[in-house]
């Protein structure tokens, strides 16, 4: 069976999704604002405390704030997707967060760190919910877990491309090399906006369909049973997952477990590799089976990931060490890979149309809950000297969310809960891509 890919019709299954032209069209926006997000997302904090000479305490505030700022703009983002269109909306965040890497390029005093660290956490904030609604708008739900997929590994390897640079380019002896990154930074959310701009709704769908009566704004989210216990897996998840990601595996793996920081790097690279060269693959595997099911194997995953960071603490450096947290952090992405295709693409297919941006503004939320919960309670139990204990509890805690994603298939109804390979462009016609 074969088709035309620029249409999104019906096309021989391999490793690459056949996917609707406008599909790809954002990906590749979003592909070029990761790289520049790479390039300043390993550099923040010193750059608040090494060239803007804050204190640790302080530099650290400056990095919350980004986050702090998503408790508003993820909400604020759902909720514009669906009385602007989820493209007009998402051309808005991404001219906020430019603002906002521009602010931290020219700040020079604390105030002006914090003030600029809140616009570019807003405007991130404002774009990722609204990204996920369009995405979800230009496809089917037969292509929906794809779409989210191929996101997951373009946005990696985008963010792993731009890490690279900052890594050749950044030096704190010559200031100038961060004020350049965050420069390129801005133009890149700036550069995915003539991408935007290509695409033409259709006048049927030129305006977010109107709420039924009675059903308005977050309230009718609010009583989706199904999706609040979608949100409460996600936040979960997250805290256990990705929340730990960057703080406590950074921490617990120098102290005790003894690595160097290039060997911490090399692990985290490991990771990145992993997702990108995995995620496809991983993809065409799990074709025809329940999101629920991917989502409980990521949560086991995730268990053999802390336990072999674990052992490896218990090691005492040492090559290896080295070895074994390049290991977890390489199972750590199989695991991303397998849950990449199922919430989002859950809470997109539980959306009803006019309220999908606020469905993605919340299910966001839930997880920037867990990045702000995962690292506070991580890193108190680091400092507390329980480490050991800590990841203990983490595998105990996966254990018992792929559990409850197993028992979130009782609550779904069938047509949520698929992971298909795409064959159609389905409502992608919706948007056609002006010549």
């Amino acid at each position: 069976m074969s088709g035309d890919p620029d249409t999104g019709g019906p096309g021989r299954r391999g490793l690459v999704p056949v996917l609707p032209r406008p599909v790809w069209t954002v990906l590749g926006g979003d592909f070029i604002s990761a790289i520049g997000s790479g390039l300043t997302l390993p550099c923040l904090f010193i750059y608040a405390h090494e060239v803007r000479h804050l204190s640790y305490g302080l530099a650290g505030l400056v990095i919350s704030t980004v986050a702090l700022a998503s408790l508003a703009g993820n909400p604020a983002g759902g909720a514009a997707a669906d009385l602007w269109t989820p493209r007009r909306a998402l051309m808005a965040g991404l001219v906020v967060a430019a603002a906002g890497s521009i602010a931290l390029a020219l700040a020079h005093s604390a105030t002006a760190l914090f003030a600029s660290a809140a616009l570019l956490g807003l405007g991130v904030a404002v774009s990722w919910p609204a990204q996920d609604a369009l995405l979800a708008s230009v496809t089917g739900p037969d292509e929906r877990s794809a779409v989210f997929s191929v996101r997951h590994a373009s946005l990696n390897a985008g963010l792993g491309l731009g890490a690279l640079g900052a890594a050749a380019v950044i030096s704190v002896a010559h200031p100038g090399t961060f004020v350049a990154v965050y420069v390129v930074d801005a133009v890149s959310f700036l550069a995915f906006l003539p991408v935007l701009a290509r695409l033409r709704p259709a006048p049927a769908a030129s305006s977010p369909p109107p709420a039924p009566p009675g059903k308005t704004g977050f309230r009718e989210v609010l009583r989706d049973r199904a999706f609040l216990r979608v949100w409460a897996l996600t936040a979960l998840v997250v805290t256990i997952s990705f929340g730990q990601f960057q703080s406590s595996v950074a921490g617990y793996a120098t102290q005790p477990g003894g690595i160097s920081a290039r060997a911490l790097s090399l692990a985290f690279a490991a990771n990145t590799l992993t997702v990108v060269g995995a995620q496809l693959f991983v993809l065409r595997r799990l074709g025809g089976h329940r999101r629920t099911t991917a989502a409980a194997l990521a949560a086991a995953a995730w268990a053999v990931t802390w336990a072999v960071v674990l052992a490896g603490g218990h090691l005492g450096g040492g090559l290896a060490a080295d070895v074994a947290f390049a290991a977890a952090l390489a199972i750590f992405a199989l695991a991303e890979c397998l849950l990449s295709p199922t919430l989002p693409a859950i809470i997109n297919d539980l959306a009803p149309p006019h309220a999908a941006g606020r469905y993605n503004g919340l299910g966001v939320l839930a997880c920037t809950t867990g990045f702000l919960v995962g690292p506070a309670v991580g890193g108190a139990t680091l400092g507390a000297g329980w480490g050991t204990g800590l990841f203990a509890m983490l595998i105990l805690a996966c254990i018992l969310a792929g559990v409850a994603a197993l028992r979130l298939d009782r609550h779904l109804p069938p047509s949520a809960n698929q992971i298909s390979a795409p064959a159609s462009s389905g409502p992608a016609e919706a948007l056609l891509i002006a010549e």
